[in-house]
């Protein structure tokens, strides 16, 4: 069971752009705990505070999870993507669309730096799955979803269906 509720479209909070972390307080930490067991749970290789319905600039990140436990961590609080290169496409999914993936075209390299959880800057060169993951979490924190990332006529489509989908739940 997961820690925290995982906010699900059409709720209108996954659409609100995140505020910065002024303060790295005790709330904060707890937050980021709270995170990384939700994505663990979920289970999932990525998840923003927006998607927990809190609207702040947090994303927790792990892509080397493994069966026997292992994990890889990555915390970020105020991430910024300060470079990128390259054009690559790859099949995404979002804890926040259950059941819906689709083709989206992102940056194949980035850098993105932010800062950890004791307030130092971090600076991580990202290519491949780790460079999609904190592309996509990150648009969490602009209020972006991955949908908002593909044609017009493939996001109608998607949309429909997720319309479908929610009325035949409710």
């Amino acid at each position: 069971m997961p820690v925290l509720k995982i906010l699900t479209l059409p709720d209108p909070r996954l659409k609100k752009q995140s505020s910065r972390v002024k303060k790295i307080d005790d709330a904060i930490l707890r937050l980021l705990e709270d995170m990384a067991q939700t994505m663990y749970d979920a289970p999932g290789v990525g998840l923003a505070a927006p998607q927990v319905g809190k609207n702040v600039r947090v994303i927790v990140v792990d892509v080397e999870q493994s069966e026997e436990g292992d994990t890889n961590l990555i915390e970020l609080i105020n991430p910024e993507i300060t470079q990128s290169e390259g054009k690559a496409s790859g099949e995404e999914a979002c804890l926040s669309i259950p059941g819906f993936t689709a083709e989206v075209k992102r940056k194949s390299n980035i850098t993105v730096e932010g800062l950890n959880r004791d307030g130092k800057k971090i600076r991580i060169e990202a290519t491949e799955l780790l460079s999609r993951v904190f592309q996509h979490e990150i648009d969490h924190l602009d209020g972006i979803l991955f949908v908002d990332r593909l044609s017009r006529l493939k996001r109608e489509l998607i949309k429909k269906k997720i319309k479908k989908a929610f009325s035949e739940n409710n």
